[in-house]
């Protein structure tokens, strides 16, 4: 019967407990989208996590949907992210590089005036996009989606080569993996729903050709790191960003299929609808776990004792927590001993200083 604090096998990396950091959206990349020094304090203070995935990283300039994201598709943003990598690896961690491309998720006014890309051009729904901005006077704010167009096969796999270069980005950077985030609503979740891809072509159409996008990004990654460094992160039903999946069930259990005949390390289950108090995990799990053999991570809303209780019961192999590793840098050694926990404080989830971002106490602070 495993435990949390069981190592595991992933990929070829040895996990020494089943406890993750999910990947979570900061906005603090310094001009050119690059990662700045505090960074390498932030996920090095989390570095007793079995794995860590990263914020999510435009693979792109022409996705943003969070101003401030960081990127991988630059030599400054590659060696910004090494030295995460080596403070990570300094500190006995290990760490995946989250593989992000928005796509409708977007506006005009953080795209350098371009719109946004996306499957079809679907824009009956701007209003609930979530796309957010740093103003003048340092607040982060939520801005108006602006409409998108359709991407041309040429841009698609251009699209796909932006994968595959930030996937290697990644790696001579020092990271461990990536994860491409199929998740959320952004692109390849996108490419994923017959709601929002209406093509007509190769990448459209039935189920095998809206699967299409996703095999081969993820096709393209693998053949630049290894399947033994990749991670793919799904949300079924998410309904953040509106993608409207009227099938989920159907199309869910093909994309685990396919992951698991292209053989990468994980799928990350993101239980996103968690966040607004709608749990759905057990109708997730009944959609992925029966088509794919190798682990599962699992994240949202899920607390310490449940989160033991996932791992014992085989149901997920590896929990990831986002908001409670945001508070508790030190977060292995609180589950281990029973806390106690720092409450998440609202100020400083998106951009700004180093308030909320690596001013947290360890338990060593609060014990002493």
């Amino acid at each position: 019967m495993p435990q949390l604090f069981d190592a595991l096998e992933l990929g070829s990396l040895k996990l020494p407990n089943r406890i993750a950091l999910a990947p979570m959206t900061r906005c603090r990349a310094q001009a050119g989208d690059v990662p700045q020094p505090s960074s390498v304090k932030y996920y090095s203070q989390r570095a007793s996590a079995g794995l860590m995935v990263t914020e999510a990283t435009n693979v792109s300039p022409h996705s943003c949907a969070f101003e401030q994201a960081p990127g991988i598709y630059s030599e400054d943003q590659v060696r910004g992210w090494k030295s995460v990598a080596d403070g990570v690896h300094a500190s006995g961690g290990r760490i995946f590089l989250q593989l992000w491309h928005c796509g409708r998720v977007g506006s005009d006014a953080i795209l350098d005036g371009q719109a946004p890309l996306s499957p079809s051009g679907v824009n009956d729904d701007l209003d609930t996009l979530q796309v957010w901005g740093q103003l003048a006077n340092g607040r982060y704010a939520r801005l108006a989606a602006t409409p998108s167009r359709e991407m041309t096969l040429a841009e698609i796999e251009a699209t796909i080569e932006e994968y595959r270069v930030g996937a290697a980005n990644a790696v001579l950077a020092g990271m461990d993996g990536v994860e491409i985030h199929a998740a959320n609503g952004y692109l390849p979740h996108q490419f994923l729903s017959p709601t929002i891809n209406r093509r007509h072509d190769e990448y459209g159409g039935n189920l095998q050709k809206r699967l299409r996008f996703l095999r081969h990004v993820t096709e393209a990654v693998i053949s630049a790191v290894g399947a033994h460094r990749v991670g793919v992160r799904l949300s079924p039903t998410a309904a953040y960003n509106n993608t409207r999946d009227p099938h989920p069930e159907e199309t869910y259990s093909a994309v685990s299929r396919m992951l698991d005949e292209l053989g990468v390390a994980y799928i990350h289950i993101a239980d996103t609808n968690a966040w607004a108090g709608a749990p759905d995990m057990p109708h997730l799990l009944e959609m992925i776990k029966p088509h794919f053999r190798r682990p599962l991570i699992g994240n949202g809303g899920i607390t310490p004792a449940l989160a033991a209780e996932h791992v014992r019961s085989g149901r997920l192999d590896v929990i990831a927590f986002g908001r409670t590793f945001l508070a508790n840098p030190d977060l292995p050694a609180r589950i281990q001993r029973g806390g106690p926990y720092n409450d998440p404080r609202p100020v400083g989830w998106y951009g700004g200083t180093d308030e909320g971002y690596t001013d947290y106490p360890n338990l060593s602070e609060l014990l002493s």
